[in-house]
């Protein structure tokens, strides 16, 4: 009779469905696995235990929510194993709610953050606006859409449809989000970042003024130097007027990026560089001093090596008009360095770039100097370049508290043949971008999930250990990268610039790898942001109209588990500080959960530049600072980002902006985050 009631399951829309005993131990392994039990005899047991319990608990057919309270029942004897299931149980409840609330049909299951950033942004939708797809069927339709690229060169597409799709279901890769919400659709626009001319004519203003519009309407992001304009005040002479200067055309951008992120599926997204050199550059780093101004730019000067060296020597230096290239004045180099820092202290703009150390390494110097980046920094671009990018989760290749770096060559293989393909597959907005990218196929393979791969291989992320792993990983990325995009040369043939490159050897692509802020990515994929260290790790935040989800950090919740000290009352006070400080934990665990604010800046900077040892591209990396933070430590980080060959900077002191998408709890509120929060970045310079 028991086994005849053991024959169905019903589920919790009422389907019956066949009752099959392994997912129960599959679900007690992974509480097991979650608090490092590793026994599969005791899984077997316990397995054991519920199914004989089910016929004495349930008359009937069981349902799914019966089965988990037995389950429940039977690991209580086993404290530790007990509470992983619990809390992965509750979280699941939650999120089913929230799925149910916003109609989602989730097929893998996400967490809450995910689902709802997917149904915002990413899943298909009917003209109704209603959701026609699943999670699992957009990585389908992604990868058969890059997969089929392999076609142009005589291959079966099939194997890398499946490993593409693998990957990406097991978000241990993922690509940028263009990518995500446009391949196999009419859209087709694929890249995340562009760069486009400003020229000194109302004509070439207003030309890339709409094609900004056009890419931004596709989910692209911007970047421009306006360093070719004439200053603020110069003679023009077709009207015998005066030019109102580069800022007032940057504040025009600003103002038609609001009006297109209206409809858009993510935020506009710009970067505004102003040569140091430039006339108007004492405009340009105080333009955003004004909180309402300038909102959907990030800035950053273009800072030159010339420059920097009068800033060590109080001197003064050149301010040059672009018009005819002569000198319009002097002015101390300190006095400007001392604003920008001031201004970056005031509202986290403007960053800096180094655009010496930049074009040292730009491999296609011959076809002329970079000048600006995407809004994010990591990428430097010729005009009318783009880039696709794609990301591992780190969090996804440790194993036993050991990297896998046979996982690891495999994913950096595919990634690369993976964005090689976005290329191809891409539809180009403009011609002259078609003609630039598929000329250079530059590429940016990157990570995220640094910092998790560090918690759960036990490392401080402010430590020796932490740099030399960096810097090891990245060579190992990089190298890999490159043998890839040689083996792809040898199939398909170079890149058609590589005439006029640096490079030796013969390889697909200019660049390969780059360190992107994988804002929404991370999120989908559930881990850390880029290479940035956790912001905080218990935090309410606000999911939809009346509902509210409390969220702990996964690799803190198991490590107080494990150390048999999780309770609700201490969860309760890491939420109320979003860290460990003054939290009565051992000091083992503080140490490998150091969040942001706790970590001093240069170990920001060091981080970013061991990446950017061995990246060909850039790095994004917000150096957090903390409110109290001087403006001599925002004067420090820029001194040491160019002094260890980073080849940019931006920097964000907490409390600085008048919004953000993290608080950190005061008294007794609890830390509270928008669902923007990453984990990472509060600022809005990495949320894309």
């Amino acid at each position: 009779m028991a086994k005849k009631r053991l024959l169905k399951v019903r589920k919790r829309d009422g389907r019956l469905i066949s009752f099959n005993p392994a997912k129960i131990t599959d679900a007690i392994k992974k509480a097991m696995d979650a608090v490092s039990e590793k026994d599969a005899r005791l899984a077997k047991k316990l397995t054991d235990d519920v199914l004989g319990l089910i016929p004495k608990r349930v008359k009937g057919i069981p349902n799914i929510e019966q089965i988990q309270d037995i389950v429940e029942e039977t690991l209580v004897p086993y404290n530790r194993i007990a509470k992983a299931y619990m809390l992965y149980r509750k979280s699941r409840t939650k999120a089913r709610e929230i799925k149910e609330f916003f109609g989602i049909k989730d097929d893998m299951k996400l967490d809450v953050n995910a689902i709802k950033i997917l149904q915002e942004r990413y899943l298909l939708k009917d003209n109704q606006g209603n959701i026609v797809e699943t999670p699992t069927q957009m990585f389908r339709r992604v990868a058969k859409a890059v997969a089929d690229v392999d076609k142009m060169y005589g291959k079966n597409p099939k194997k890398s449809e499946e490993n593409f799709f693998n990957v990406m279901k097991n978000l241990e890769f993922l690509p940028n989000s263009p990518t995500l919400m446009n391949a196999g659709t009419k859209l087709g626009q694929l890249s995340a970042c562009f760069v486009l001319p400003v020229e000194d004519s109302l004509e070439s203003i207003f030309t890339t003024l709409k094609h900004m519009a056009l890419i931004q309407q596709s989910g692209g992001g911007t970047g421009f130097s306006f360093s070719h304009l004439r200053p603020r005040g110069d003679i023009v002479s077709s009207t015998k007027g005066t030019a109102s200067g580069a800022v007032s055309f940057i504040k025009i951008y600003d103002s038609t990026t609001e009006i297109i992120k209206q409809g858009g599926k993510r935020r506009g997204a710009n970067m505004a560089v102003l040569d140091i050199h430039h006339p108007d550059v004492l405009e340009f780093i105080e333009s955003k001093r004004k909180t309402k101004q300038l909102t959907n730019f990030n800035i950053s000067v273009a800072t030159s090596d010339r420059f920097l060296d009068s800033v060590s020597k109080n001197k003064a230096y050149e301010l040059i008009n672009p018009r005819d290239g002569k000198v319009a004045y002097r002015i101390n180099a300190r006095k400007i360095f001392d604003l920008i820092c001031r201004c970056a202290w005031e509202t986290g703009d403007p960053g800096m770039i180094f655009i010496d150390e930049i074009n040292r390494k730009n491999k296609l110097i011959s076809l002329g100097r970079i000048e600006a980046t995407n809004p994010c920094g990591e990428v430097p671009l010729l005009p009318y370049e783009s880039c696709n990018l794609g990301s591992i989760n780190l969090s996804k290749i440790v194993e036993n508290e050991k990297i896998n770096w046979n996982k690891l060559k495999e994913l950096v293989h595919l990634g690369i043949h993976f964005l090689d393909n976005v290329i191809d597959a891409n539809d180009y907005l403009l011609p002259e971008i078609e003609n630039n990218v598929k000329s250079n196929r530059r590429i940016g393979l990157g990570v995220m999930g640094f910092a998790d791969m560090l918690i759960n291989v036990g490392i401080r992320y402010d430590s020796q250990k932490a740099l030399k792993l960096a810097e090891r990983l990245m060579k190992f990325i990089n190298k890999e990268a490159h043998a890839k995009s040689e083996e792809l040369a040898k199939q398909r043939g170079v890149f058609p610039s590589f005439k006029h490159s640096r490079l030796k050897r013969k390889m697909r692509n200019c660049a390969c790898t780059t360190i992107a802020p994988t804002g929404t990515i991370g999120i989908i994929a559930g881990c850390s942001s880029g290479i940035e260290p956790l912001f905080a790790l218990a935090f309410v935040r606000d999911v939809m109209e009346g509902k509210k989800l409390f969220e702990v950090n996964k690799d803190l919740q198991t490590a107080l588990i494990k150390n048999e000290i999780y309770s609700g009352a201490l969860i309760r006070r890491i939420m109320m500080r979003g860290n460990l400080k003054g939290v009565a934990v051992p000091d083992r665990i503080k140490n490998i959960f150091r969040t942001a604010l706790e970590i001093k800046p240069q170990w920001h900077v060091k981080i970013q530049a061991a990446f950017q040892k061995h990246v060909d591209n850039a790095v994004s990396k917000t150096i957090n600072l903390p409110n109290s933070a001087s403006i001599k430590d925002v004067r420090n980080a820029y001194l040491l980002a160019h002094k260890l060959r980073c080849k940019g900077i931006t920097i964000y002191r907490y409390g600085s902006k008048p919004e953000q998408v993290l608080y950190l709890g005061k008294g007794n509120k609890y830390s509270k985050a928008t669902l923007d929060f990453t984990g990472t970045c509060v600022g809005n310079t990495c949320q894309l």
